[in-house]
């Protein structure tokens, strides 16, 4: 049976735990603090990546490793932990030439561009340090592991009620109308689904971008969700910092046979709301 290690195991590694169960793999999960209630359906691990004597009763042998860890914080020491220290501290225990390893990053790499299509070719200038420390991580697993597979996500979305709905509501949520910013999503739903179908690959690329079929205008999305949530109209205000405009290509990763389940964030958020509201 093959088995795999999901370093990670919060919404989108339990979502991405429940899909490779369905495939009859044996899953295992590493965090820090496991649920009270865990799911017996999996073997959960309570370990610290940036703690290697945490890691010792890991199994040795795995066929393959999801990394879809998260810092503690968005400092750049918390970062590093994570993605260098901590990467390279699971990879000293499970790490072996034949190990598949499947390494989420993040769009954030790219910096950036002004509004113009990015694609896995595209040149990384990221804006601040926690980008340039995501591709020293994407450097460090290439090296140590030949058979990597690295998503860049754009911005997750599909968990629970977000925050962002109620800063909608409270009026509290601004964009930029010019110079245009836009905005690139993908559905936790298609992001785990996105990662098992690149598990399921024989051969699949070294680099993949992970974003919905639908860039938009950041202020379009927001006053989109204001209207389904009867919110305030949104006002004109700065644009993120540090993240950068640029529209995301999926193509590669469409081209491999990836079919979307919510290919326009709008649709998405809107489920999501009214999913809420019939709770």
């Amino acid at each position: 049976m093959h088995r795999t290690l999901i370093a990670g195991g919060g919404d989108l590694g339990q979502r991405l735990a429940h899909r490779l169960l369905s495939l009859g793999v044996e899953v295992h999960a590493l965090r820090r603090q496991p649920p009270a209630d865990p799911t017996r359906r999996w073997t959960w691990h309570a370990a610290d990546v940036t703690q290697p004597t945490t890691l010792g009763t890991l199994p040795a042998h795995f066929h393959s490793l999801f990394y879809i860890l998260s810092p503690g914080s968005a400092a750049p020491a918390a970062y590093r932990a994570t993605y260098v220290q901590g990467l390279a501290n699971l990879l000293d225990r499970v790490g072996r030439p034949d190990l598949r390893v499947f390494f989420v990053s993040s769009s954030s790499v790219y910096g950036e561009h002004h509004g113009q299509w990015v694609n896995e070719d595209t040149p990384c200038q990221p804006l601040g340090d926690n980008g340039r420390i995501l591709l020293e991580a994407e450097d460090l697993v290439r090296k140590r592991q030949p058979r990597t597979t690295i998503l860049r996500l754009s911005g997750l979305y599909g968990n629970g009620l977000p925050r962002l709905f109620e800063r909608l509501r409270s009026g509290s949520v601004s964009a930029p109308r010019q110079p245009v910013h836009w905005a690139n999503r993908i559905h936790r739903d298609d992001a785990a689904a996105a990662l098992v179908h690149l598990w399921q690959l024989q051969q699949p690329e070294p680099l993949y971008l992970g974003s919905d079929d639908t860039p938009l205008p950041l202020h379009d999305l927001y006053q989109y969700l204001a209207s389904t949530l009867g919110a305030p109209p949104v006002p004109v205000g700065p644009a993120p910092r540090m993240v950068g405009s640029k529209r995301l290509s999926n193509a590669r990763l469409k081209n491999s046979g990836f079919s979307f389940r919510w290919p326009d964030s709008r649709e998405g958020y809107r489920a999501q709301w009214l999913a809420s509201q019939a709770a």
